[in-house]
């Protein structure tokens, strides 16, 4: 095949996402903050491919994810732009770079990220940047991320109130409008498909439900006491959900006025239903209480845009597939092939024709980190073989790639990927 003849970045990842054979299999590292890559990993993988000397940006702070620039991008054959909103989880913006050391390695972090230690050692870093009132997430000392810190006040069951726990759900400002259209339009400009996480849609996310980028979050906020809510105060969830799908169809209308059909997919929600080996909630809990409110963005996403949608659900959740599909998500991450009933090789054949695969090219948690090069190279053929055929699969690692992960084994996955894509 001459290069004459290659799809663009753009329309080979559109290609797989229609569920037609694409020329290669597409490429994702860094366009969500489920797909990305350990600081430290990329200040790795830059020294590796010889690049230009530059600290590494950390614009994901709670999980340290580094930005993976253009010419690393193209090093590793990267299809996929992300865009974000600016706000981090921890409530400042991403800009303002400025030095910090961690673990070793100078990086640059956004200017309102701001820390203090503990007495333990461990890192403290507070809301908004704001030191003046207690931290909201906290790095074990030698850690490598963040662990949000549950500020729950006591719960009296008279004064729960839904509006405590949708502080965070608000109409956007023209001013974020226009930031995102600038943000969507750089994206754009790279020539890469363009995934984007417009905020607001993630119904029961824990990773957001403890408010780390809320100075007094108020509600519900302890993890624990939320996933018992969940069966205990059902009503009271329902009430956080069914306005919170009203602001996020309501941004959404804003948002596709401003930008229309120029990025691909929407990184909808990052909810985990699934365990190593089961599931936190049933199949009819799951549709009682959240399928609703999914089908309800999705079916406005789906007759008004082109966006496709991504769902990420770690964990033993081939259960919830059906589900997934029937209240319209396309895209499902990051396919945890490791977890107890998740088959590859059943996954492709029961879904692959109604379902993108957008990652589970290789196991994070043993063979990326712990295997050798070789190990490596057979899991990433082995999957490629089973998810490319008929496209519906963008390659990724299943959840991001760790601390720690030996980059001679992220170049062996890279280039497997490489391998196998010169044999189409």
């Amino acid at each position: 095949m001459t290069a004459e003849t290659l799809l663009s970045r753009r329309e080979r990842v559109r290609t797989t996402l229609a569920h037609r054979q694409p020329d290669r299999i597409p490429i994702d590292f860094g366009g969500t903050a489920v797909t990305g890559i350990h600081a430290s990993c990329v200040a790795a993988l830059r020294d590796y491919y010889g690049l230009e000397k530059r600290l590494v940006k950390v614009h994901e702070p709670y999980q340290m994810l580094g930005w993976v620039d253009d010419d690393l991008k193209d090093a590793m054959g990267i299809d996929v732009e992300g865009v974000a909103r600016r706000p981090t989880i921890f409530g400042f913006p991403t800009g303002g770079w400025k030095e910090w050391n961690f673990n070793g390695l100078e990086v640059l972090v956004p200017g309102q990220f701001n820390v203090t230690t503990a007495s333990n050692g461990d890192t403290l870093i507070y809301p908004e940047g704001d030191m003046s009132v207690p931290p909201s997430g906290r790095m074990p000392k030698d850690g490598f991320f963040f662990d949000s810190i549950i500020r729950q006040k006591p719960i009296d069951e008279e004064q729960l109130n839904p509006a405590d726990n949708l502080e965070e759900f608000k109409a956007l400002t023209e001013a974020d409008l226009a930031e995102l259209r600038a943000d969507v339009a750089a994206a754009n400009a790279k020539g890469r498909a363009v995934i984007a996480n417009f905020g607001g849609t993630a119904f029961g996310d824990i990773a957001l439900v403890p408010g780390p980028f809320l100075k007094d979050p108020k509600g519900i906020r302890d993890v624990a006491e939320w996933y018992m809510s969940t069966s205990g105060r059902r009503e009271y969830v329902h009430a956080v959900f069914a306005r919170q799908a009203e602001t996020a169809v309501s941004n959404l209308k804003r948002i596709h006025a401003f930008i229309g059909d120029s990025v691909d997919a929407v990184f909808l929600c990052g909810t985990d239903f699934g365990t190593q080996t089961s599931a936190f909630c049933s199949v009819p809990a799951f549709r009682e209480l959240w399928f609703p409110y999914y089908k309800q963005v999705n079916d406005w996403i789906h007759a008004h845009t082109a966006w496709k949608t991504f769902k990420h659900s770690c964990g033993s959740v081939e259960r919830f597939y059906e589900s997934f599909i029937e209240c319209g998500f396309d895209i499902i991450n990051p396919v945890q092939c490791s977890a107890a009933g998740m088959d590859p090789e059943r996954l492709k054949a029961k879904y692959g024709t109604r379902m993108t695969f957008w990652g589970g090219g290789v196991d994070t948690q043993k063979t990326l980190p712990f295997g050798t090069a070789a190990e490596v190279r057979q899991e990433v053929l082995r999957r490629c073989e089973i998810f490319a055929s008929g496209g519906g699969f963008v390659f990724n690692s299943v959840h991001n790639i760790q601390a720690c992960t030996p980059v001679a084994n992220i170049v062996a996955m890279i280039n497997a990927v490489n391998e196998f894509n010169g044999r189409n």
